[in-house]
């Protein structure tokens, strides 16, 4: 499978990475944290909840749960952020229809980190392993037979934002193959970690994280894990700390504001990622469930997931046995969630919980990451039920 592009091969490799990385959802039409005290009332068992082992990993506590995309008084929230004539996300004017419809999913409790892995973590495990990431591999020639292989050079995608107004009906507008990028040079070469030891890690393909998880001792969460932790206790709204985007006015999480993809304004204190554990934690006391990085899961992606379900309750769901993306059949894709510092209202308003992201196994890029789960629990905590 083609991973990364070369002479030939780069337009249609590039093209291929948007679906992946921007999860669908392109245009349409045009059209300070929260106080403890704010918080809403976690529905859970308290005794459990938010137990912390000694690595920062968190209990999260088994359950049963609505696993879905948001419904529609959440997405004409969102929507009407917008001022007349500006784009919109199209999610927000036909629906999220790979994250439907709702329906009812049961977990073990397991243990999840606080936080994305960081460049510090992920700096560790390379200094111990050697370990190298696909992004720091030369791509093989025989992936690319057309390529002249002068140009098959270790690199990944990043944003770039455009500096003159761009129609949003072409993301080669703002995303750019650049030789050189990788996790210790997120951007490009010019780049470094310096100052950002704290950020989650970027330029991190499926098997990279997975790699790491194993170093751990841990592993991806499943969706069902992933949407389950983010939810916090609470059952049925849009974000994890509750049903309005922005709390007091403040926003609760790191995305875009501001014309995209060009203006981003930083209203929520940051342009790019932010440090880890910048915002409030959730009511399991987890950090950064909406926006910062989009997360990897262990699920294969496949649109019509939720439909296949069954009609009773799913346990420990583990998702489909293939990927298949009638967008671009033949690659393979896993689940991403969360959102990143790019979803807006205007291109992508995936921060909403139960939305849903996919990505190409062999692809990185300066807004994907991951956090890891464990099952093992110490005897004091129980498997609580809500």
């Amino acid at each position: 499978m083609n991973r990364r592009p070369g002479q030939n091969a780069q337009p249609h490799r590039i093209a291929t990475l948007f679906a992946a990385l921007l999860a669908g959802c392109g245009p349409s039409e045009p059209a300070s944290p929260v106080q403890p005290s704010q918080v809403p009332t976690i529905a859970t068992n308290a005794a459990a909840t938010g137990s912390v082992a000694d690595d920062g990993m968190v209990w999260i506590p088994g359950g049963e749960f609505w696993m879905g995309g948001p419904d529609d008084a959440s997405i004409s929230a969102v929507r009407s952020r917008l001022q007349p004539g500006e784009p919109v996300c199209s999610g927000l004017v036909d629906g999220f229809r790979d994250s439907g419809p709702a329906h009812r999913v049961r977990v073990d409790g397991f243990w999840m980190d606080r936080t994305e892995v960081t460049n510090e973590d992920f700096q560790r495990f390379a200094d111990a392993t050697g370990y190298v990431t696909v992004a720091e591999r030369r791509p093989d020639p025989a992936e690319f037979p057309d390529a002249d292989p002068a140009l098959l050079v270790p690199g990944s995608v990043v944003f770039h934002p455009p500096t003159e107004p761009v129609t949003h009906e072409n993301p080669l507008a703002w995303w750019r193959y650049v030789p050189g990028a990788n996790w210790r040079h997120p951007e490009g070469p010019g780049s470094t970690l310096e100052g950002r030891m704290r950020h989650p890690v970027v330029q991190v393909a499926f098997e990279d994280a997975e790699a790491y998880a194993r170093w751990a001792g841990k592993r991806l969460p499943t969706e069902a894990e992933w949407e389950r932790a983010a939810r916090g206790g609470l059952e049925g709204q849009p974000y994890p700390w509750g049903n309005t985007l922005l709390v007091d006015g403040r926003w609760q999480c790191n995305a875009f504001q501001g014309p995209f993809p060009g203006g981003d304004n930083g209203e929520d204190g940051f342009r790019g990622a932010a440090p880890v554990g910048s915002f409030l934690p959730n009511g399991y006391g987890l950090r950064d469930m909406s926006g910062n990085v989009w997360e990897w899961c262990s699920d294969w992606y496949r649109p019509d997931t939720y439909r296949l379900a069954a009609v009773a309750p799913e346990f420990n769901p583990q998702g489909p046995p293939t990927s298949f993306d009638p967008d671009e059949p033949g690659v393979r894709k896993r689940v991403h969630r969360g959102g990143s510092f790019l979803c807006s209202a205007q291109y992508c308003s995936r921060f909403l919980i139960g939305t849903r992201g996919k990505g190409a196994v062999d692809t990185g890029s300066n807004h994907v990451g991951f956090r890891c789960v464990r099952v093992s629990a110490p005897s004091s905590v129980p498997n609580p039920t809500p």
